[in-house]
């Protein structure tokens, strides 16, 4: 099987990325985890960081809560040009989360959706915070 690259490169991710991880589970997905941990050559911090962080690879289901308050929550941590990946279920699987319901949450939390990629049985939507004119 060939693939252009393995999921943690398609999230944009390089050696060095300080990356928060929030909302593991029993069904998280090991594999990409390891994949993520090995590109950025250290292992991810859990949800009690105080550190400013590159990523925050939040694992989302359906029944977890409210997303707008947890992107909230998340972004505390994050760096002025970090990212926060919400990594859903795909359809069909236990958890699944509407895209549209991604899309509309991150506006709300001050965040912007730029992208979305297909993680084996989870995808992935990349949000960030949107630029705000020249700095102060």
């Amino acid at each position: 099987m060939s693939t252009n690259g393995s999921n943690a490169q398609k999230m944009g991710l390089r050696p060095g990325d300080v990356v928060q991880e929030i909302g593991w589970d029993e069904d998280t997905d090991d594999d990409l985890r390891a994949e993520i941990e090995d590109l950025i050559d250290a292992e991810m911090l859990d949800e009690d960081t105080d550190e400013v962080v590159d990523v925050v690879l939040l694992w989302w289901r359906d029944d977890d809560g409210d997303l707008v308050d947890t992107l909230m929550d998340v972004i505390g941590p994050l760096s002025e040009d970090g990212c926060v990946w919400v990594l859903s279920p795909k359809t069909g699987r236990p958890g699944h989360v509407q895209p549209s319901d991604i899309a509309e949450a991150a506006p709300t939390a001050g965040l912007m959706q730029t992208s979305s990629t297909n993680l084996g049985p989870w995808i992935g939507s990349r949000l960030v915070q949107p630029k705000s004119g020249p700095r102060r």
